[in-house]
């Protein structure tokens, strides 16, 4: 359990940002940045709200708005009833408008089986294919190259626990880092490390610098590592 306004604080603080640049930039006003900020969930109108605000301003910062969701879902979210629309009242439709409505319907139904007609017989003109750009992500994806996490001890090694995502996820691995490397697919990582000092990480080749401190809890992405505890 880490400390979500400590956390979002710390980062705002970190890169030099002021309330009024956040707020022209994420539509979020600055009292609700404010809030977050001293965990003061109260002052916002609703879990969905706080939810979405949360993930916003974790993501303004470069930090993995999931974990900040998840954070607060599971130490301060109400019930998802509370988070409902009221039931908006039915009207009752006057028989002499109903021909009308039934007449509108099969109008509706009729312009929607002519359009998928006309897209059907343009995919049947020769030489007509799938949109190239789309076919060339999907290969781009495939060839891309998986995300690995390497830790290689360093003199005696040290225990490390790690997880995926964030701290209640799959454990990855579990126990001490000796000589050689121990290598993970992925780019989202929870470490809990007993002494930095004996383990190097890299993230897709690039170093992950631990802060020293024993029983330390890190979050490391791609972008960033965000420091938990310890």
């Amino acid at each position: 359990m880490f400390e979500i306004g400590n956390s979002l604080r710390e980062a705002r603080e970190r890169q030099g940002l002021g309330y009024p640049e956040i707020e022209l930039a994420t539509k979020i006003r600055a009292k609700y940045i404010r809030a977050l900020e001293e965990e003061d969930f109260t002052s916002i109108p609703g879990d969905a709200y706080i939810r979405g605000f949360l993930r916003t301003y974790a993501d303004y910062l470069g930090l993995d708005s999931d974990v900040y969701v998840d954070e607060y879902a599971s130490r301060f979210i109400t019930s998802w009833r509370d988070e409902l629309p009221p039931r908006p009242e039915r009207r009752r439709v006057p028989r002499h408008e109903r021909p009308f409505e039934r007449r509108a319907v099969l109008l509706v139904l009729a312009g929607i089986v002519v359009v998928t007609a006309l897209v059907f017989a343009a995919w049947q003109i020769p030489g007509s294919s799938k949109p190239a750009g789309g076919t060339t992500q999907k290969q781009q994806r495939k060839s891309a190259p998986a995300r690995q996490l390497v830790l290689r001890g360093v003199g005696r090694g040290t225990y490390v626990e790690v997880r995926r995502n964030k701290a209640s996820g799959k454990v990855d691995f579990q126990g001490t880092i000796g000589t050689g490397e121990t290598k993970l697919a992925g780019d989202h990582f929870y470490l809990l490390v007993r002494n930095p000092a004996g383990v190097r990480v890299t993230l897709d080749g690039r170093p992950v610098a631990l802060p020293a401190a024993h029983n330390l809890c890190v979050l490391v992405t791609p972008r960033q590592t965000t420091r938990v505890c310890g």
